[in-house]
This record gives structure tokens, C-alpha cells and sequence, in this order.
């Protein structure tokens, strides 16, 4: 069977040593992750798992708020992790409340937020931020995600906007549900989330990114999790993630690769 490009480049890339795992030394590497990069993920995690011979167990979350699948909330009452993949800044709190290990964090992507209608729905000029204030005014239902678009979208994006009283009674916070569903099912006119998270929902159209003057970066971060089990294994998968190897899955999902080393 022919090794796909990603699984190549990802064996050459990594020590021989690692490659040369046996069955007695392979590790069940527990990752939490949350949306940004998920699709990129599920994408990758195989070939890293043929490379290594290592299991990759998941669990899903925001990387902020208080629902029961919330990255915070899963390691306050003693799930197991050895990988972490979040928002930078959330990862930055796990670290100064002693739940991640601060020199093993390493940033792995940018995430515009974009703006999504359910198919087939007409698509308002987002173009400028006038212009997008004039079709966030025009609807009756507005969604935002409860991670870090969300909060940049409802406390700061609709004051720069002039409309943040207008917004109270038909923006809606949508807690653990992917926004693109619930745009989809006709529950919203217009959802504002990361573009890497809008991508994989079907049922709805990608109008495009925030225009400039509004957009806001989010970067999400990877770290060791202060009670990893199998430590070593979860520093190989994050290697992987930032590797070259991995960039064109990334950037196929709607993220900008961070290069290993860069400063944001």
C-alpha cells in the first residue's frame, strides 16, 4: 500500500526512534480539543497513528465556558489528558491555574472568524463593516458560538458597530452546538464562528471572513496537561501538528499554520 504525502513527509520528519515503536511501548495519548481545529485534526491523527503506533483518544469541547464538555470544566472534575488544544489564551489560564505545563505550549494556528447563512439563503454584502451593519440591522436572528468568536463577536465586534443594544433581543449565544447547525436548521439568519468550524457544516453557505477593521485572530495553542500520563507521547503528536507535514491539512481547513518557532 502506497504511504499517502502527509504520512511521508511526517516519516521523515520525526527520530527513527519514534518510528520504531513497538507494540509493548505504544501509548493511548488522551487529547482534548476544541472546534477550531478539529477538522484538520481527525484528518491527521491516523497518519500519526500509523507513524507511531500510538492510540489517539479524543474528547470534544469548548475551550472556554461552563457546559459539561467544556476543556475547563472536564479537568476540574478529573478527566484524563495528556494533550490539550485550545484557544492560546484559555490554554494560558489551564497554565496559571497549574493544569498545563507552561513550557511545553506551542502555538499551532491563526482562525478568522467568518459569517455563514443557511443555503440558498440570499448572502448580505460583508464586504465593510458598514456594510455589515447594515445586514446584521436587516435580520430577526443572529447566532455566535460561546468560545472566543463568540465573546469577540457579542462584547466587543457589535459595540464597535454602534448596535450593541439593537443586538441584545436577536443575538443568541449558542453553548457546545457548532453555529453552522443551527444556522443550517433555519434557527438563526446569519452565525458568526470560526472559519475552520463553519467549513464542515453542511446546510449552509460561507458568506466569507469579517471584513478588515473588524476581524480578530484567534490563535489556538497545544500543551501537555499537567497530569499526563504518557507525556512524551502527547510532545510527538504536537510535534506532528506544528510540523510541516501537517500544514496543507491545516490550511485546507480554513486556518493559517503558525511556522515552529514563530512569535505572534
Amino acid at each position: 500500500m502506497r504511504l499517502s504525502t502527509h504520512f511521508r513527509a511526517f516519516a521523515l520528519a520525526i527520530p527513527s526512534v519514534i518510528l520504531l515503536t513497538v507494540t509493548a511501548a505504544a501509548a493511548e495519548v488522551r487529547v482534548m480539543i476544541s472546534g477550531g481545529l478539529t477538522a484538520a485534526y481527525k484528518a491527521l491523527v491516523p497518519e500519526f497513528e500509523r507513524a507511531t503506533g500510538h492510540k489517539v483518544l479524543t474528547a470534544y469541547g469548548p475551550s472556554m465556558g461552563t457546559t459539561a464538555n467544556a476543556i475547563p470544566v472536564r479537568l476540574d472534575r478529573g478527566e484524563a489528558a495528556d494533550v490539550l488544544i485550545m484557544v492560546g489564551y484559555a490554554l494560558d489560564g489551564l497554565i496559571k491555574n497549574g493544569k498545563a505545563i507552561a513550557d511545553s505550549k506551542i502555538d499551532l494556528v491563526k482562525s478568522p472568524i467568518a459569517v455563514a447563512v443557511r443555503s440558498g439563503a440570499p448572502k448580505p454584502d460583508i464586504s465593510t463593516p458598514d456594510a455589515l451593519k447594515r445586514a446584521l440591522l436587516a435580520v430577526k436572528t443572529i447566532a455566535y458560538s460561546d468560545s472566543a468568536s463568540g465573546v469577540y463577536v457579542s462584547t466587543e465586534m457589535f459595540g464597535k458597530l454602534g448596535i450593541a443594544d439593537e443586538m441584545k433581543d436577536k443575538a443568541r449565544k449558542i453553548p457546545a452546538t457548532p453555529v453552522g447547525e443551527i444556522v443550517a436548521r433555519g434557527d438563526a439568519e446569519i452565525g458568526f464562528q470560526q472559519m475552520s468550524e463553519l467549513k464542515p457544516v453542511e446546510g449552509i453557505d460561507i458568506i466569507g471572513p469579517l471584513p478588515d477593521g473588524l476581524q480578530k485572530i484567534t490563535v489556538f495553542s497545544a500543551g501537555i496537561a499537567t497530569a499526563s500520563k504518557e507525556p512524551d507521547a502527547g510532545k510527538a503528536l504536537i510535534k506532528f501538528l506544528a510540523s510541516p507535514a501537517a500544514r496543507a491539512e491545516i490550511a485546507k481547513s480554513g486556518l493559517d499554520p503558525i511556522p515552529a518557532g514563530a512569535t505572534n
